[in-house]
């Protein structure tokens, strides 16, 4: 685990606390779930983990993975509070390097969050039928957040070709994300189901 990543990222969540504050699951997960009950996912850079907390209300088991321990303390803390503390599973890794061993999930998640490879790697854990779902931070001239490099940002589109081979998308959006994000940025979602 890159020692100097995870420094930035609890650093990031002691400055900005109210990136820990509870939130609503993304809609478009809310709106794409499949329901049932023994049903696994992974939430892939989870942070503070309101889209692993709402999979876990819903009956999943959650392997909820981000860098910053930070946040994972504060997701374990309010699965704890919640009784969900046997279906959300935090785990410390570093993106950069983390490999899925377990197949077979029926959800792979990424939220608020861009790593190409990470995507192309993970893809092999989802089982036929199942979902993934990438909605996060696209480049747009309107984007407030200065700062955001280029690589972290995808182009006008860009998801659609990632998931162009072995993939049905089920939703496709570009849109303003919500109101309770720090800066006003253009997004973009995607929910592929495996072929």
């Amino acid at each position: 685990m890159s020692e100097i990543d995870r420094a930035k990222w609890d650093k990031k969540y002691v400055a900005k606390p109210q990136l820990l504050r509870p939130r609503d699951a993304s809609a478009v997960l809310k709106q794409y779930l499949p329901r049932g009950e023994g049903k696994r996912a992974l939430d892939l850079a989870c942070g503070a983990g309101r889209n692993s907390l709402y999979l876990a209300e819903q009956g999943y088991e959650v392997d909820a993975v981000d860098i910053a321990k930070v946040a994972l303390d504060t997701l374990w803390r309010e699965a704890q509070s919640r009784g969900l503390s046997e279906k959300v599973f935090p785990l410390l890794h570093d993106l950069d390097s983390f490999e899925i061993k377990q197949k077979g999930y029926d959800l792979v998640l990424m939220s608020n969050f861009l790593d190409r490879t990470l995507i192309e790697r993970s893809k092999e854990g989802l089982k036929r039928g199942g979902l993934y779902i990438v909605e996060t931070y696209m480049a747009d001239e309107r984007n407030e957040k200065e700062s955001s490099k280029a690589s972290n940002l995808l182009e006008a589109g860009e998801l659609r070709t990632i998931f162009l081979d072995g993939y049905k998308i089920l939703h496709f959006d570009e849109y303003e994300n919500e109101d309770y994000e720090i800066y006003r940025m253009k997004k973009q979602v995607i929910v592929a189901e495996k072929l």
